[in-house]
């Protein structure tokens, strides 16, 4: 044999070793992974939770609480681009002893697409998800396997969820993509339909405890009052009851199971704030005008938006109840709106649900109940959803106080929020309207 051919069959032997031993690849991975802790998967008796990031430095406390939910398991941390960070912070500097922290760079839809990717997520007992670019984590993670395997720890798994900027803003059924940058409220107060407004609607994330809302961060740097008002009223073509999550920087919501959302921060030493805002229901409710290329008018009565306003804490003190989306604790009622372009705001009082005109004193209760189980616990199914569909659950006083959109594909409700006791429901799809009563036992 000559030379050149044994030094040829000496380069393949070591280029094999080396593949076999794991230390050379021909094609590069397209994702990467920095991993503190164990690599090996632990179960554990975990809760589900939600904490939004208002962005810039995360809140130690809340992030305390975050972690506790996933009571020493492990932790994975969603970015589009960056380092590791996260794990050191989450694993060593918190106090809370987990197994693992592994933070995975997912910059392309071949590295959302990768087993290793889907499976890690699934293995995750609490996900976080960084600030970067929302655009990218919708242009890069939908509809991928990453986004089935958040899914599945969204409504199977129910593991507590997270995220800090970009992290919180692709939380809700609604969200603010970003497809075409940024967008200023001066900007979207003179043209509610310019095209930087780029709005998704219950194809993402959608976690369940924002159901009918949108987040919106780093709400006092700069001034994002304005924007968020303008989305809300983009939002009532798909929802009756738009609501939205604001955070300031240093800021954070964090939402237990039975929907108490408590907010952390550093009050009184530093302005701190969340703002929980609703469309007020007294009709009409809609903008005066709403019109592409024309200023935003959203008057009605200087009462067109109804805000809580929480300073938080490091004890997390100041609270709002998701579930109803009534009351509250330390803090104080807002009204905001819009006058020909210019946003406003002024003192308020507490929203005031608006009660259903009663059709079963009317007579025109569907008698064939389209819920199962009924009496329920803490779920219930829809039977005979056909196509996009809206349910409404009022109390015994008449008010309304759960609204969730349905597909035929996603026709499960959560109920965990709500008291044991006797509720109306309406169920609208396209034209039609049938009506059920529902009995919810949390007990049984």
């Amino acid at each position: 044999m000559s030379l050149f051919n044994m030094r040829i069959l000496h380069l393949v032997s070591m280029l094999s070793i080396l593949v076999l031993t794991g230390r050379f690849s021909v094609i590069a991975q397209p994702y990467t992974s920095f991993l503190t802790g164990s690599s090996a998967d632990v179960v554990t008796p975990h809760e589900q939770g939600l904490c939004l990031m208002g962005g810039a430095t995360e809140n130690d406390q809340a992030m305390r609480w975050w972690l506790q939910k996933a009571a020493g398991g492990d932790v994975v941390v969603l970015r589009a681009t960056g380092s590791n960070g996260y794990n050191n912070y989450f694993f060593n500097q918190l106090g809370l002893q987990l197994n693992s922290v592994e933070t995975l760079v997912i910059p392309t839809q071949a590295a959302a697409n990768h087993p290793y990717v889907a499976q890690k997520v699934r293995e995750a007992e609490a996900l976080w998800i960084a600030g970067g670019d929302q655009a990218v984590y919708h242009n890069q993670w939908k509809n991928s396997a990453l986004d089935s395997a958040i899914r599945f720890l969204v409504d199977s798994k129910k593991v507590a969820l997270g995220g800090t900027s970009a992290g919180m803003a692709i939380m809700g059924q609604s969200y603010f993509s970003a497809l075409n940058g940024s967008i200023t409220s001066a900007t979207a107060l003179s043209n509610p339909f310019h095209a930087n407004i780029t709005l998704g609607w219950s194809d993402f994330i959608n976690h369940p405890y924002l159901s009918s809302t949108l987040t919106d961060t780093h709400f006092d740097n700069p001034d994002r009052r304005g924007r968020l008002s303008v989305f809300l009223a983009r939002m009532l073509g798909q929802t009756n009851s738009p609501r939205g999550i604001a955070c300031d920087e240093y800021t954070a919501v964090c939402i237990d199971s039975t929907l108490k959302a408590r907010v952390f921060g550093e009050w009184p030493a530093e302005d701190d704030n969340a703002y929980f805002v609703q469309v007020n229901c007294v009709l009409p409710n809609n903008p005066e005008n709403l019109t592409a290329g024309q200023a935003l008018n959203w008057v009605r009565g200087n009462e067109a938006l109804k805000v809580y306003r929480i300073k938080g804490d490091t004890a997390g003190s100041g609270w709002f109840n998701l579930s109803g989306w009534l009351s509250g604790q330390g803090g104080d009622w807002l009204n905001w709106w819009v006058s020909n372009g210019q946003f406003q705001q002024g003192q308020g009082t507490a929203f005031q649900p608006c009660a259903l005109l009663d059709p079963w004193v009317n007579g025109l209760e569907e008698k064939r109940n389209y819920l199962f189980p009924n009496p329920a616990g803490e779920w219930v199914e829809v039977m005979g959803i056909r196509q996009n569909a809206l349910l409404r659950i009022y109390d015994s006083k008449g008010y309304l106080v759960l609204e969730q959109p349905l597909t035929a594909e996603n026709h499960v409700l959560h109920l965990k929020g709500l008291r044991p006791g006797i509720y109306q429901t309406s169920l609208t799809q396209g034209k039609e309207i049938r009506f059920s009563k529902l009995i919810l036992d949390q007990q049984r």
